[in-house]
């Protein structure tokens, strides 16, 4: 059985949660590899609806091993507050697993990534301000406070006390802020060590005897291509690596052991936070856009910009990750328009780009080049065969397939686990 790794095709929020679900009792292990509580998954079972920042989706799932990797950068509040908050719902969390090597978001850098986004003031990058930036800065610069640090407290206090001194310099002398000591930095937490100690271990190791076994291991990204440090629309990114590069450097297994590489994307598309965007609607139809399809962020609760879809992000996006599947999602949400503008190209300062600009200032210039498709009135809500759609629902499906240079495996056509249509085998045919 293989790795599957399952990345965002766009600016994130694609509903990656869908994916996972549609593999369900096929999975063994579903590992979080990028990214921290800057994130979010809304998972529908049945009449419940679950809200995930940190938590791989997988640890809904009944016999999954959810996994937390060494990529991940973990706010401890908010992991016991999820934890707790699932228990309390009468779901069983005891499988979770999180690396050692993983760091941890000190009350510090929340503070410093909140005052420097307001700083920016118009400049700001639209960072959700909890700590996720600086975490990963303190990680490069090696400053940073890992998850194996909390069982040993002379180390961790030796840690805090190098990071914490040109933090408070920065806070007090910059900012006007009020300075942290390094006491309340350790006492904080090394509260969690003793209800964290179960949970962690070399999860790199586990991984790959998991795959050596012949089991099924899900490797599920926090946000997406568009926003990948590297890949992404720079400096308007995240802080870690969302693409599937990054699935072997945040769980520490081989590239070799990926198998599937399936892409998630919006039968339209969405944004969060500031950065370029060609398709953006910013008129009746985006409002209707947001307002059908829920668009409001899991973890913020902001509104997200929202535009058609957008077929050269499609194509940057299957060459940069390889996928070999997409799984496209909310198509419902395009029922009763009456035409479907799609992004086939971009117009900048007169020259066309079938494909993503390479430059910075080209693509904030981008201007779309649109092809029309017929829309359908019908209600496709929970429509599980793909013969049940509207002709013009399967005509913009195939086209979109065409566009986005991999076939589509899957489609979206609700938010509940089985509102969905399965044209191919995520696992391979």
């Amino acid at each position: 059985m293989p790795g599957v790794a399952i990345i965002g095709s766009q600016w994130g929020d694609e509903g990656k949660g869908k994916a996972t679900d549609l593999l369900g009792g096929r999975i063994d292990y579903v590992v979080k590899f990028n990214g921290g509580n800057n994130a979010g998954h809304t998972v529908v079972i049945g009449d419940e609806k679950y809200a995930l920042h940190l938590l791989p989706s997988g640890i809904l799932t009944p016999g999954v091993t959810p996994v937390i990797g060494n990529g991940v950068v973990v706010d401890l509040g908010v992991l016991f507050e999820e934890l707790d908050h699932l228990e309390e719902r009468g779901l069983d969390t005891s499988k979770l697993r999180v690396s050692g090597n993983a760091h941890v978001i000190p009350e510090y850098n929340r503070a410093l990534d909140q005052v420097t986004e307001r700083f920016l003031g118009k400049r700001r990058i639209g960072t959700t301000g909890r700590g996720i930036g600086p975490t990963y800065a303190d990680k490069m610069t090696r400053v940073g406070i890992r998850i194996q640090d909390l069982f040993d407290e002379n180390i961790l206090r030796q840690k805090v006390e190098g990071a914490l001194g040109p933090k408070n310099e920065m806070l007090v002398k910059t900012y006007n802020r009020r300075a942290f000591s390094v006491d309340e930095i350790t006492d904080n937490l090394l509260q969690y060590s003793e209800r964290l100690a179960p949970m962690v271990g070399d999860t790199a190791l586990e991984l790959h005897e998991a795959l050596g076994r012949g089991e099924t291991v899900v490797f599920e990204a926090g946000q997406a291509t568009m926003l990948d440090i590297d890949h992404g629309t720079y400096p308007y990114v995240t802080s870690s690596s969302a693409t599937a590069g990054g699935v072997a450097t945040g769980s520490g297994v081989s590239p070799r052991q990926i198998d599937r590489i399936v892409g998630i994307q919006k039968a339209y598309i969405t944004r969060v936070g500031s950065g370029p965007f060609p398709t953006e609607l910013d008129d009746e139809f985006g409002d209707k856009l947001r307002e059908r399809g829920g668009e409001f962020g899991t973890t913020t609760g902001r509104p997200r910009r929202t535009g058609w879809f957008d077929s050269v992000v499609a194509r940057y996006s299957s060459r940069i990750n390889g996928f070999t599947d997409i799984v496209m999602t909310k198509l419902d949400v395009l029922s009763t328009f009456e035409t479907i503008p799609v992004c086939v190209a971009y117009d900048v300062d007169g020259t066309r780009f079938d494909e993503m600009p390479m430059s910075q200032s080209d693509f904030h210039h981008a201007k779309p080049i649109y092809e029309e498709f017929p829309g359908w009135t019908e209600d496709i809500s929970g429509v599980s065969d793909f013969s049940d759609l509207p002709k013009n629902a399967q005509d913009y499906v195939k086209a979109i397939e065409e566009l986005s240079g991999a076939r589509i495996s899957a489609i979206g056509t609700g938010p509940a686990r089985d509102h969905i249509i399965e044209l191919h085998n995520l696992l391979g045919d």
